[in-house]
């Protein structure tokens, strides 16, 4: 705690002592304000400004400290002051003095609040962002909430001062309003049961359901407006129509068929999606071939004098065409339709918001639908970068057309696709060079993950180039060059191949959107909120082209809850959760990640311990020959709860599943350490990690007297 908090801290301590401590509470009594009514009202008499200076700087301090009395110090506005100039200086000082509450509790404890609930404050945090001044404003409407209580915890959220402020002084003006007119009728009160009545109380929770109907009102009539120039059809064909058939997509359908709605899936390319057909699958079943390759380079290592190989990258290929042919079926036409789905091949555009033309074989055909969800997928980005289109570029969407294996390939991108498929093609034979605009590879985990992984690409004569910003590409002498910038020089890099690596953006155009005027985020996705509903509240977004995250079990998340959304949302919605999201990037060693690694919880100020294991210490890694990378467990500082895990090394992909569990259901590090692990596995490590949190939090007097017991026993 530095020095200002600690002298602001002593000083309220001591405030509020001194006020309990010399009972001056009871100057705040109905009884000593009527008793001393009179020479009140003499003193505002002969010095109307000072009193009224000493009132509002009483009824501030009075708020600001939280202290009992400000109900009295409100009659007495209205008794002294009367109605008017009451009313006027009890709102704008207890505005002021709430909002120095507030201010007093964020400025204490909102960085305690932030490092011990990281998470969960960050989730308050964005629902004050989008509603804090709504829910502030109904609290303020019922004095059945403690202000105080209200001042303090508002504090410890993210709503804005200048928010806080004004939605206060406009929700306490009601009750101001009543209590310094009861002010006025002094005389007539005998105790405050006279003016908060069972029945002012019912008043005013009341008066506090009036924002609720209100904006139920406004979301209604926004409703009506939204699709006043729509007609609504009498009938509907189905129930949901879902736009694109990958991984998103295919679950919305799936669960909407599965709870026996009539269901249309829409398909304009390839079943399966992005994944199936140019992502997750045959990428795995071409770093796979790598890998053997790798491994066979190693043989000596195990102890094979000799295994060399002959290596046909377009069997390769070929290989990685039979694995998407194998896994199709889970995700093909016929599978879907004994499913219940209804499946058309063909191009979609939603017409209105209960209409979706397809463009199929047989012509256009429309489909009216209660619900439509939209799962169009992302395509990969491809800068404007001078020249590009002049060197035949590939992306993660052409690269499996190669039958022929670059000589020299340049990955443009360090992110986990370029990272992969540089290490795949270096292995494969390529003479691999890895482009990054950023100072690492892999940006998005921490320093020490990168620097790993780099070490690795290294060892297998990749080259790596970080800080190049790519200017332009030229062609000289019959010899592709990339122009970069690095440190304010010129570095050309000539290569045969390119592959574009930098990202994916969502696709939202050609099916209807700007026609609707569907909103966009500020990312280029479709706008959806905590439903994946878009402004439309019929049509939902899931998957890449909505985000946050862009990995197929998150598309399939979203799909699940679009999907129930779609169909029961009109009793019961399910918000969509994100707390617990895993993702790996399947390089050698793996890299997983869970929750919050340290530049994270730097960044979001959360304050945690850490705990590590080094896959070298591990048994089975041992055996294995795969004793790269480590196991880094984020905690709260003093306790077994997880924050969040970084896993390298071999099955990094499956090992953070247990971690994925413990996260999701609450369930800490010593239970983790409890539970039986095989001997010898990878999974093991897990077990591990939590033994070294458990040794770094021994009791050490505990343990120290259990000594001292022991010796007593031994005589």
């Amino acid at each position: 705690m530095n020095i200002w908090k600690a002298t602001l801290l002593v000083f309220v301590v001591l405030s509020v002592s001194a006020f309990f401590a010399l009972d001056l509470q009871q100057y705040l009594t109905l009884d000593n304000l009527k008793a001393r009514q009179a020479d009140i009202d003499q003193y505002r008499q002969a010095r109307p400004m000072a009193a009224l200076a000493w009132y509002a700087a009483l009824y501030i301090a009075v708020t600001a400290l939280s202290l009992p009395g400000a109900t009295i110090l409100t009659l007495a506005g209205g008794a002294v002051f009367g109605m008017f100039w009451g009313s006027l200086i009890v709102s704008f000082a207890s505005s002021l003095g709430a909002t120095l509450a507030f201010l007093v509790a964020r400025f204490l404890l909102r960085d305690w609040v932030k490092s011990r609930f990281g998470e969960h404050a960050r989730v308050i945090d964005d629902g004050m962002n989008r509603d804090g001044a709504f829910y502030l404003f109904t609290l303020r409407l019922v004095p059945v909430f403690p202000f105080f209580m209200i001042n303090l915890l508002m504090g410890l959220t993210s709503i804005r001062v200048r928010t806080y402020y004004w939605v206060s002084q406009v929700g306490m003006l009601a009750g101001t309003l009543v209590y310094v007119n009861a002010g006025t009728q002094l005389a007539k009160i005998d105790s405050l049961a006279d003016i908060v009545s069972p029945a002012l109380l019912g008043s005013f929770a009341l008066l506090g359901l009036f924002p609720w109907a209100a904006r139920k009102t406004l979301d209604y009539f926004n409703q009506r407006k939204i699709y006043a120039n729509w007609p609504k059809p009498g009938r509907f064909d189905a129930n949901l129509v879902v736009i694109g058939a990958g991984a998103g997509g295919l679950v919305a359908a799936h669960i909407a068929a599965a709870l026996k709605a009539k269901v249309t899936l829409i398909e304009k390319h390839k079943m399966g999606g992005d994944c199936l057909n140019s992502g997750c699958i045959p990428s795995k079943a071409l770093i796979r071939t790598a890998k053997l390759l790798s491994q066979l380079k190693r043989a000596r290592a195990f102890g094979i004098a000799n295994a060399e190989t002959e290596f046909d990258f377009a069997a390769a290929m070929e290989r990685v065409q039979q694995v998407i042919a194998s896994v199709a079926p889970h995700d093909s036409i016929e599978r879907y339709t004994e499913l219940g789905v209804e499946v058309i091949a063909g191009e979609a555009k939603i017409v209105s918001p209960w209409q979706v033309a397809v463009t199929g074989a047989n012509g256009v055909k429309t489909i009216t639908s209660r619900a439509i969800v939209i799962a169009a997928g992302a395509r990969p980005f491809v800068p404007p970068i001078p020249g590009l289109d002049s060197v035949a570029y590939l992306t993660s969407d052409t690269i499996w057309r190669l039958r022929e294996l670059p000589g020299r390939l340049l990955v443009l991108g360090g992110g986990p696709l370029g990272c992969e498929l540089a290490q795949t093609f270096a292995r494969l034979g390529s003479k691999v060079t890895l482009v990054e605009m950023a100072p690492r590879i892999m940006a998005r985990e921490d320093a020490e993950v990168s620097d790993l992984i780099q070490a690795s690409f290294l060892a297998e004569h990749i080259a790596v180039k970080t800080k190049h910003t790519a200017k332009e590409f030229i062609v000289a002498n019959g010899q592709h060059i990339l122009r970069a910038e690095h440190e304010g020089q010129i570095d050309e890099i000539p290569f045969d191949r390119v592959l574009i690596a930098i990202g994916r953006i969502a696709n939202v155009q050609g099916y209807g959107v700007d026609e609707l005027g569907i909103t966009l985020s500020p990312r280029g996705t479709l706008q959806t909120n905590a439903f994946q509903e878009t402004n439309y509240p019929n049509i939902f977004a899931v998957g890449d082209v909505a985000g946050p995250y862009q990995f197929t079990h998150t598309a399939a998340h979203q799909g699940w809850h679009a999907a129930v959304n779609a169909m029961f949302g009109h009793v019961k919605k399910l918000g969509t959760d994100y707390s617990v999201v895993p993702w790996a990037t399947f390089t050698d060693p793996e890299v997983a990640r869970v929750g919050l690694n340290e530049q994270d919880a730097q960044a979001q100020n959360v304050a945690y311990e850490i705990s590590s294991f080094d896959m070298a210490d591990l048994d089975r890694a041992i055996a294995d020959g795969a004793t790269q990378g480590f196991i880094k467990v984020l905690t709260v500082p003093g306790k077994d709860k997880i924050l969040g895990v970084s896993i390298v090394g071999e099955h990094a992909a499956d090992m953070i599943a247990e971690f994925v569990l413990a996260m999701k259901y609450g369930m800490g590090l010593n239970k983790i350490l409890a539970t039986m692990h095989i001997y010898p596995t990878m999974a093991e490590a897990n077990k591990y990690v939590a033994g070294v949190w458990k040794r770094n939090h021994a009791p050490k007097m505990l343990l120290a007297c259990l000594g001292r017991y022991h010796g007593w026993r031994r005589g």
